[in-house]
């Protein structure tokens, strides 16, 4: 009976989600800048391990410092499967590649170009059209039969048009071209039409010299600004490490504008575990209660030596690595 109770309480999952820090893990054997250049300290990116509760960790997350509980709806969209929203947290992590490989070559003055590939679905909106014709990450490349350039075009196109009207679709799905017809019909929070799809823009970014990033299953966007400065010390002479352990976290988007990230005080934790002497926090525009409000409690409450930087965009954090002095 011990025995059943036990294997009930590990396998049966609860309604929650638990989270507890993760690992900050250099970036150097991740990304690789043809002819890049090497550093003698590394950038890391910092990672929190998050899964579904069950009683056993449901009741540690309630008592362990730095883990936390969430309910279902805070994590995952209503209907959301695992897979979708697996697929989901991959392609931001694609997106937020994308932007921070434009960004450090903006940054260093190197060229690139941008192609764009049409709208990604990461996400259907129930009772909504889409739903019965569409798959999350499908990317949908025509609307009738028009090629999108962006998806301020789509949107657009949508609006010319009344409820009840059919728009026809070009989508690839698991590279397979496909032609749909999805009626429109008013978005009820709105009350404007559409077809009930969450999209991003999909954009693809060529480069010299050409840049790999193996992110193998690390999803989401988080990662961003640290992607951009280890591609920048790639590309650059001077190496802008200058010896430093530098961990951080932050969304970036292709101005090299940071954004602010969940879990950063367990963040916090997995940085100064690892070793990290300088970590990078979304200053949110010097919001009271900013991810590097939380960051600096945080790193005083477990008393780390590490120091916490305050950055808005990439170009603070650069500006900080330049005037810091060689280790």
């Amino acid at each position: 009976m011990i025995c059943l109770f036990v294997l009930c309480a590990y396998f049966i999952p609860l309604p929650y989600y638990v989270s507890k820090p993760g690992m900050a893990k250099e970036l150097e054997p991740i990304i690789e800048v043809d002819n890049g250049t090497d550093a003698r300290g590394s950038f890391m990116l910092t990672t929190v391990q998050m899964g579904k509760a069950n009683i056993f960790t449901y009741a540690l997350a309630k008592v362990v410092d730095y883990w936390s509980i969430y309910k279902d709806d805070e994590i995952r969209r209503e209907d959301e499967t695992d897979d979708e929203y697996e697929m989901r947290q991959l392609h931001m992590m694609e997106g937020s590649k994308e932007d921070a490989i434009i960004s450090a070559f903006r940054e260093a003055g190197k060229p690139y170009k941008t192609f764009y590939n049409g709208i990604y679905v990461y996400g259907l909106v129930n009772g909504m059209p889409a739903a019965d014709v569409l798959k999350v990450g499908d990317r949908i490349t025509k609307v009738n039969e028009k090629q999108l350039k962006s998806s301020h075009e789509f949107t657009d196109d949508i609006a010319k048009h009344k409820q009840g009207d059919f728009v026809k679709l070009e989508i690839i799905r698991d590279k397979e071209v496909l032609h749909k017809s999805v009626k429109l019909k008013k978005i009820p929070e709105s009350g404007k039409l559409g077809i009930g799809i969450i999209l991003i823009d999909d954009i693809e970014v060529k480069t010299t010299p050409h840049v790999s990033i193996n992110s193998d299953q690390i999803g989401g966007p988080s990662a961003g600004l640290m992607f951009s400065l280890e591609i920048y010390n790639q590309l650059v002479k001077e190496d802008i490490t200058k010896g430093y352990e530098i961990a951080g976290t932050g969304t970036i988007n292709e101005k090299g504008e940071v954004g602010a990230i969940g879990g950063i005080d367990q963040k916090i934790v997995a940085a100064s575990e690892s070793g990290a002497e300088i970590f990078f926090a979304p200053n949110e525009n010097g919001s009271k209660d900013s991810n590097y409000v939380i960051a600096k409690k945080t790193a005083e409450d477990i008393k780390t030596k590490m120091k916490i930087v305050p950055v808005d965009t990439m170009e603070d954090a650069l500006n900080y690595l330049k005037k810091l002095k060689e280790k």
